[in-house]
């Protein structure tokens, strides 16, 4: 097995290691791999490829944090074939900021769309569902 080295705030590492110990992982290298096939799994299913989806997306990130708002901004533009609404609002007493994305596309579409959104820097949180939308009937 290779070994690989991370770079990781300390106060996710600490999250990780209370993690792994309250679910009975044998250290950090179980939880990450664990971690790894399954964000690699999300959109490996076979019943979405080929099939018209809509996905709501829901980013979450610190008020004071202009540029990850910035980010939001331009991926919406730079995504405006398949973004079809996009709401801003604040939450948590105004600590935080939500973006919510309604998209609509192929599964590579939503994929690559969520892949960007979570290489944004800034960003706490990224929940989303997928449905497909080709056979409502």
């Amino acid at each position: 097995m290779a070994v690989v080295s991370i770079s990781v705030p300390e106060e996710l590492l600490e999250q990780m290691d209370d993690f792994a110990d309250k679910h009975g992982y044998s250290g950090r290298s179980e939880l990450l791999r664990e971690s790894a096939r399954s964000l690699m799994g999300e959109f490996e299913d076979s019943n979405l490829e080929g099939r018209d989806l809509v996905a709501t997306v829901t980013v979450i990130f610190e008020f004071e944090n202009n540029d990850v708002e910035s980010e939001m901004i331009g991926m919406r533009h730079d995504n405006e074939d398949i973004v079809r609404s996009n709401v801003h609002s604040c939450i948590g007493g105004d600590e935080y900021c939500m973006e919510l994305f309604v998209v609509e596309g192929s599964l590579d579409d939503v994929r690559d769309f969520v892949g960007s959104l979570r290489s944004t820097d800034g960003v706490l949180s990224i929940n989303y569902s997928v449905n497909p939308i080709d056979d409502l009937t």
